[in-house]
């Protein structure tokens, strides 16, 4: 290693990259060549107390200071920086969200509520949360979203068009990956208008045309946490936002199994797991 010593605080992205194949020089380092992400089976070991990390330089990101000296929620903020954050982030980076836009959020999650924290964080005007969980609209109002939707499909469309006088929003940013929320978001989305969607695609009726003779645009993928956690990083640090607010279950190793449970039964929005300072 170069620039990094025993000892230092670090946060690791969901995947590792070596900084210098032409992926990662234009800042897609979750697409690099010789890359992959931890927990892939060659990897294991990113729900552990210790992880090894492939190109560590590249891969790695400083924090200004040794763990010691942050609170738990900063410390869960930092956690959130190495996945949720950076993927709602990237949906709203993807969809082109800029000052004054009006911006969907369709999903609920720790990603979709990410996605709150971002389009807000890059200045939206108004930001409409599809969401149909108390605890979840909740945060989404804290987070910065203007208006809730509860309605699901056709009827959020109608929802969603009713509050923006029929025209549409200015981008969609799409956290879930069915059908139903890939069509919400072509739906919603005015002419000429964005979708970043980040959740994991798994359309199978989806079709493309649905975008084509509305002129909308859409761009997304996995997220490339390095690129963003330098700049995200800083807004924690001056508590500019929190993103490790949306862990509202926390366990330990021995109980990860509750941890998954929690999350699956919708008792917890994200289960953060933690172990002892040494």
């Amino acid at each position: 290693m170069k620039d990094l010593a025993v000892g230092d605080f670090v946060i690791a992205p969901f995947t590792y990259s070596d900084g210098t194949c032409p992926a990662c020089r234009a800042g897609f380092e979750s697409n690099c060549a010789h890359g992959g992400a931890f927990g892939d089976g060659e990897n294991d070991g990113g729900q552990g107390e210790k992880v090894r990390a492939p190109y560590a330089d590249a891969t790695l990101v400083k924090v200004p200071a040794s763990a010691d000296g942050f609170t738990d929620a900063q410390l869960a903020s930092f956690t959130a920086l190495s996945d949720v954050m950076c993927t709602g982030y990237h949906a709203a980076v993807s969809a082109g969200v800029k000052e004054g836009d009006t911006v969907a959020v369709v999903g609920d999650g720790a990603v979709g509520l990410s996605a709150v924290l971002a389009a807000k964080l890059l200045g939206a005007g108004r930001i409409i949360a599809l969401s149909r969980h108390a605890d979840r609209q909740a945060l989404a109002k804290e987070f910065g979203a203007d208006d809730i939707v509860a309605e699901r499909g056709d009827e959020a469309v109608t929802a969603v068009l009713g509050l923006t006088d029929g025209a549409g929003v200015d981008a969609a940013l799409e956290c879930v990956g069915t059908d139903q929320s890939i069509g919400t978001a072509a739906g919603v989305v005015r002419a000429g208008g964005m979708i970043g969607a980040v959740g994991v695609p798994l359309y199978e009726k989806f079709e493309y045309k649905t975008l084509f003779w509305k002129n909308i645009g859409i761009k997304g993928g996995v997220a490339p946490a390095h690129h963003y956690i330098p700049e995200l990083l800083r807004h924690v640090l001056d508590a500019t936002i929190d993103p490790g607010r949306v862990f509202d279950h926390s366990t330990d190793l021995d109980h990860i199994a509750d941890a998954y449970a929690a999350m699956d039964e919708r008792r917890a929005i994200k289960s953060l797991l933690t172990i002892s300072r040494p």
